[in-house]
């Protein structure tokens, strides 16, 4: 069984703990879905948020999943000039049979922006 990155990202409305963690929740599922992972599958997984959020930590969304047993790390986002504001990035470590071709990397709302290339 390879080891597998999966990348992800997602535009939260505001600073509030409850829209971090109800936005991160939206993302998390959706890489466990469109990649046919279960919680056993995840390696670990790091957060990063840029920093306009402070609120919540991220991944408190994915304890609050099931991810109980799986290594989770939060860091701050380089503060860019003109990035994306209030995003919530993951890359997640999973052990998977997918080839990397067959990866689903997941961009939701506006963090679509962020790689047009690969954004479903």
């Amino acid at each position: 069984m390879a080891v597998r990155a999966i990348r992800g990202a997602v535009q939260v409305d505001a600073d509030e703990r409850d829209l971090i963690l109800e936005a991160t929740s939206e993302l998390v599922s959706e890489v466990v879905r469109r990649n046919e992972l279960v919680t056993d599958d995840v390696i670990s997984v790091l957060f990063t948020a840029t920093p306009d959020l402070t609120s919540e930590f991220p991944a408190l969304a994915a304890r609050k999943l099931g991810f109980t047993d799986v290594p989770l790390m939060c860091a701050t986002e380089i503060a860019v000039p003109h990035a994306l504001p209030r995003v919530v990035r993951l890359m997640a470590h999973v052990e998977t049979e997918r080839p990397r071709a067959e990866l689903q990397h997941v961009y939701l709302r506006g963090a679509q922006a962020l790689r047009l290339d690969i954004a479903q």
